[in-house]
């Protein structure tokens, strides 16, 4: 046996081990990049920052559309993704629309590169 087909023995015996560890699974990986796609816009994390911050624990679209300087229907779709990915709930109260932190979820987030 020649010095390359010991090399490629060697190789083949060992890269090909699977991993004692399991993979994220393609629903749990699609969930994680959600919530990691909302994130990754300047706007959501403002928005996620304000309705943090209001003293209520929950802010009206109405009044977050002033601070960032953006028409109501985009801040209306960031606050839909913010939404979507489980980071905030929104309560509809007559023509408008509240928001607020999902408990947890803030902190869920931070872990979810931890979990990998």
């Amino acid at each position: 046996m020649d010095s390359l087909q010991i090399l490629q023995s060697t190789v083949d015996a060992t890269c090909c081990v699977p991993s004692a560890e399991p993979a994220l699974s393609a629903e749990e990986a699609q969930q994680k990049a959600l919530v990691f796609k909302a994130l990754a816009d300047p706007n959501r994390l403002r928005l996620l920052s304000m309705v943090k911050a209001d003293e209520s624990g929950e802010s009206c679209v109405c009044d977050l559309t002033e601070p960032l300087g953006l028409g109501q229907p985009t801040v209306s779709h960031h606050l839909k993704i913010l939404v979507e990915a489980g980071l905030l709930h929104r309560e509809k109260r007559g023509t408008w629309a509240y928001y607020s932190l999902v408990p947890g979820a803030l902190e869920r987030a931070a872990g979810l590169l931890a979990a990998l």
